[in-house]
């Protein structure tokens, strides 16, 4: 089965998240005819998929990926429908096409035919899979499997994440380290009352509005050389009884910070908290960290994946640490080295989310050349 056959199946599954939907059932098919072993989990509202050939070799590769999507939106907007893997222009089409069973379609055709090619890898391949890389926290995450591997002490030396990092042509860019992610729910009290006797209320929108434009012009640190500087966004705002006549009791704001280790989450919701209390608005806050930053700072996975990269596409890979988090994030206390490269990421969550068949090919081709370097290395 190619990648492109492989791709067409997974996407027309409609696993969104937290759902895998029957991608595992599919994964493990393309595994027929190898000595790999499945161990699949299930933790709340997940499913863990484990593929292995043993633990009988010095280092571990691992691809680390996810079979959930986000909703498609609109399926009216769509030129082709989200979930039909259809072909056009030389173009897949589908929710997940790219973020990410793009990249689990291309590891697992790159893997069958390095294993053709070599019968007896020096190294253990493992591949884990899991079903809510894009839903909620609450729901679980894969770090209860990387959790118990560690207490069985199993590690993971090089692992490779087939998140959408390419920019412009397949491999331009990799990441090697996620900025750190803080999520706030805030709620600010007035005094609701009719809009024509100001001075028996207390508006909460007005009064956030000079702490809103002090949040948007705070510097909360300047990065590093490996990451951005910490970033805020508001992402939601809500307020208001529905009638026009009505200054309103409570306001209600969602934000995020996306943190570089130059901050720490006690540092962010001080400065964030000493910006409120200008405001003289009473207020409750409460707080959801999600991840902490992590970087990879050996460099003999990265040098291996930079040096495929250019032996298949003769370019000079760039590191780019920004984004979103990624599942990496659990894998770092291991101390593996971790690589995050797949398909191009400019239609990822987007109506008619697309990937070229010919950069699949290129991934396919560059994820081959990562294995037979990781065999002669180890």
């Amino acid at each position: 089965m190619s990648n492109l056959d492989l791709l067409k199946q997974l996407i027309r599954i409609e696993s969104i998240s937290p759902n895998d939907n029957g991608c595992f059932e599919v994964i493990k098919q393309a595994f027929n005819g190898l000595d790999f072993t499945f161990e699949e989990t299930n933790y709340k509202n997940i499913s863990n998929l484990m593929i292995s050939n043993g633990n009988s070799k010095s280092k571990t590769f691992c691809f680390l990926g996810h079979t959930d999507v986000v909703p498609p939106g609109p399926e009216s907007e769509w030129t082709l429908p989200p979930f039909s893997g259809e072909i056009l222009d030389n173009k897949i089409y589908g929710r997940g096409a790219a973020d990410m069973k793009g990249g689990v379609a291309c590891f697992i055709s790159a893997l069958k035919e390095f294993l053709l090619e070599c019968k007896e890898p020096s190294f253990n391949i493992m591949i884990l899979l899991n079903s809510n890389e894009e839903g909620k926290l609450e729901n679980g995450k894969v770090d209860r499997v990387i959790n118990e591997m560690i207490d069985k002490g199993k590690f993971i030396d090089f692992c490779l994440i087939g998140e959408p990092s390419s920019s412009k042509k397949v491999g331009d860019v990799i990441r090697i380290g996620r900025r750190g992610s803080l999520s706030g729910n805030l709620k600010v009290y007035g005094i609701q009352g009719h809009v024509a006797y100001p001075k028996q209320a207390l508006n909460p929108i007005l009064g956030i509005g000079r702490t809103l434009e002090d949040l948007k012009n705070m510097k909360w640190d300047h990065g590093n050389e490996n990451f951005d500087p910490t970033s805020f966004q508001v992402s939601n705002i809500k307020s208001g009884t529905g009638a026009e006549n009505v200054v309103p009791g409570v306001l209600e704001m969602t934000f995020n910070f996306r943190f570089s280790p130059e901050s720490s989450p006690d540092i962010l919701k001080g400065m964030f908290e000493a910006l409120l209390k200008k405001s003289d608005l009473k207020y409750d806050v409460s707080w959801t960290l999600s991840a902490l930053p992590f970087l990879t700072a050996k460099t003999e996975f990265i040098d291996i994946v930079k040096s495929s990269i250019k032996d298949i596409s003769n370019i000079d890979t760039r590191i780019d640490n920004g984004g979103g988090t990624s599942d990496g994030r659990w894998v770092a206390p291991m101390g593996s080295e971790i690589v995050e490269l797949g398909p191009l990421n400019k239609t990822i969550h987007q109506i008619d989310e697309h990937v070229d068949i010919k950069d699949l090919d290129t991934l396919k081709e560059i994820y081959k050349k990562i294995l037979i370097k990781v065999h002669q290395s180890s």
